[in-house]
Parts: structure tokens; sequence; C-alpha cells
């Protein structure tokens, strides 16, 4: 059976995921495609912001500026962050049948090794970072999802950061600790990079499908075909559209709201503040911002390592000091995680209030408290 390759660009929120779901359909109702895999290589229009499966739009999502901004709102059928696409950045979908005694994590990196090689095609060298991420010099160019259904249907996701106006996505998600400090806000800026920075010149979404191409190609052993989407696949998406723009896939909640919390602990170099949003029993995003002039060594990967840890502070101290071995801004490793702790705690105490449990489902990234 062979593979093939949907070039397209322009989609708009519903409207991109609707055809992603609607290329993942006949692997869920069992049936046997023409195709043994297809390989979506898109860009959205500008601009469309996206949450994972079980995310809560309006947590992640700053819903007023993107009515005054015009940005389209969107669920992805797969986990992970909320992100924003367009022009700028390239979408990638994989759509097959999820290869039976393979664990989740290893389907996720074995495709994820497609978007590697694309970019090792740019002259990029990129590697996993924590879960969700891959990172290049340090920083996170593109995020990762997969999604796999009772029936063992699957639906890989992959956003590559070709471009991105970081003040852009900031107006537009909500990033704990970004919007409450002027350092914080600007060191996001440090912790992202992109295809166009690392490659010195300015490229868009499409300028990479060539790449990512070669890229699944080489990684995966496959020929890929050209392909447009069948009429009845089109016709799938349309039915599907309906749905993805509804208020009843749009609005559904995550189970339990994120808590956040802050903690300061002092440093030669001044003061640095640490922000923490939980989910559950688990970090969902650490933030650390200070007057420093430049992120210290380690601290983004310290940032990436604690994402998903247990909210525990005999594991919250494992992973700082692993990745601060040396202490950071001339303080020990465990100064630092009993600041990561306190804002945890802070945090933990702020979502007490909500009891529901994690809903079923095969979302596969992030996978909380592992």
């Amino acid at each position: 059976m062979s593979w093939r390759v949907i070039e397209d660009g322009g989609a708009s929120a519903a409207g991109g995921l609707a055809l992603d779901e609607a290329l993942m359909s006949p692997y869920a109702r069992g049936e046997r495609p023409e195709h043994e895999a297809t390989l979506r290589l898109y860009t959205y229009r500008s601009h469309c912001a996206l949450v994972g499966r079980y995310q809560s739009l309006a947590d992640e999502v700053d819903l007023a500026a993107c009515r005054r901004l015009g940005v389209q709102a969107g669920r992805r059928p797969t986990g992970g962050g909320a992100i924003v696409m367009g022009e700028g950045q390239l979408g990638i979908a994989l759509t097959t049948r999820a290869p039976a005694g393979v664990a989740p994590r290893d389907v996720l990196r074995r495709h994820a090794g497609g978007v590697i090689a694309g970019l090792a095609n740019l002259g990029i060298e990129a590697g996993f970072r924590a879960k969700n991420d891959l990172e290049a010099g340090g920083r996170k160019i593109a995020g990762l999802g997969l999604y796999v259904d009772e029936r063992g249907a699957l639906l890989f996701h992959a956003s590559v950061l070709a471009d991105l106006d970081v003040a852009f996505m900031l107006s537009v998600l909500k990033i704990p600790g970004a919007k409450l400090s002027g350092r914080g806000l600007a060191r996001v800026a440090d912790r992202v990079t992109t295809v166009s920075e690392m490659a010195g010149g300015r490229l868009a979404g499409a300028d990479l499908r060539a790449a990512m191409r070669d890229g699944f190609e080489r990684a995966l052993g496959v020929d890929l075909a050209s392909a447009e989407p069948s009429a009845a696949e089109r016709e799938r998406a349309a039915e599907l559209e309906l749905r993805h723009a509804g208020p009843g896939w749009l609005e559904q909640r995550s189970p339990r709201r994120d808590g956040q919390g802050t903690a300061v602990f002092k440093t030669p170099e001044g003061l640095v503040r640490v922000y923490v949003g939980v989910h559950g029993s688990a970090l969902k995003s650490v933030l650390v911002a200070g007057d420093f002039n430049a992120l210290p060594p380690g601290l983004t990967r310290m940032e990436a390592e604690l994402r998903w840890c247990p909210a525990r502070p005999e594991a919250i101290g494992e992973r700082v000091g692993r990745t601060l071995d040396g202490g950071m801004l001339g303080v020990d490793a465990d100064t630092v995680a009993t600041a990561v702790w306190d804002a945890a705690e802070r945090a933990l105490a702020r979502e007490r209030s909500a009891h529901p449990v994690r809903p079923a489902g095969a979302c596969y990234a992030p996978e909380v408290g592992s």
C-alpha cells in the first residue's frame, strides 16, 4: 500500500482541523483505505488560535482579543498546548492506523522523526524537549500532539515555527507570568526559536513543505505520492467542520480548572520570580523571570523538564537538581526547587476548589503526572 501527501494552505481553524479528522475517519470506522497513510503539509489563515483536546479554551486563549484581532479559535483532536497558527507556521498532520503493540510515546517519536529529518534538510539540528516539543539550540521550534482512538485510528500533529510574532502570540494566548512582568514577557521570546532565525532568512510555513516531505520519506522509509482529498473526504470534512465550529466542541471545558501561583527568591543579581501553572496533580507550566541580561545556563531546560512533573517537592527537587547541577545565578539548586514548590503549592491551593475527574479518552500527549 502507498503513502500519499496532501499540500494546501489558508485553512480556517474549523476547516483545517475537520479535514485532518476526515482523513482519519476510514481508520476509525475499521475500513481498509486505499492509502496506508496520509501526510498533510498545510498552513492556516493568519491567524488561528488552537487549543489541545482537553484544554479549556477560555483558560488558554484571550477570546476578547481574538474577536478584536479577527483571530479564529479551534480545538484540536490531539493533545498538547495552545498555539497560534498562520502563514508563518507549517501544520503537519499524519493519519494512519496505530501499529499494534507499540507504546504511544514511541509512535509519537517515530513520526516526529520526520519533522527532525525535515529540519535537518534546512541545516537545523533538532531533538526532543520534554514530552511534547522539539527544540533547536535549546529553544522550542516545534510542538507535537497525538491521538489514537479505541479502534486504533491515529492522528499525529506537529506545528513547526517557520516564523513567529511573539508579541502577537502573547496578545492572544494566556501564558502564566508572561503578562505580569515586563521581563517575563521579554523572556518568552528567549524560549522559542524559528526556522527563519536558525536558517538566517525569512521563511513562511509553505516554504518548509519540500524539506518536510523529504524528511518523512527518509526517516520513515516511505515514498510519498502527491494527491488531493477525495470527494468523500471533502464531504466528510464539510460535515465535521460544523461540529468543529460549534460551541459544543469549542467550549467544552477541561475537567479541572488550572491553578496558578508565584514565588520569589533572592540571588546576587536581584529578585527572581517563579510563575507556576498546575493541572490536576502536575505542573503544567513553569516560567522564571528576573532582571538578568541573558537567560542563565540550564534555565530553559529546567522549565521544559518541569512540564508535567508531578506536583510533589521531591519530584521537583530531582528535576531541578538534574538540570541545574551547579545552581543558577549564584544560588544552589535547592533554593530554586524550593521556590518552584512554593509557587506550586499556591497554585494547588487555588485549584482545589474543583474536584472533577479527567474524562476518558486516548489523548497521549501530554501524559499528565507521568
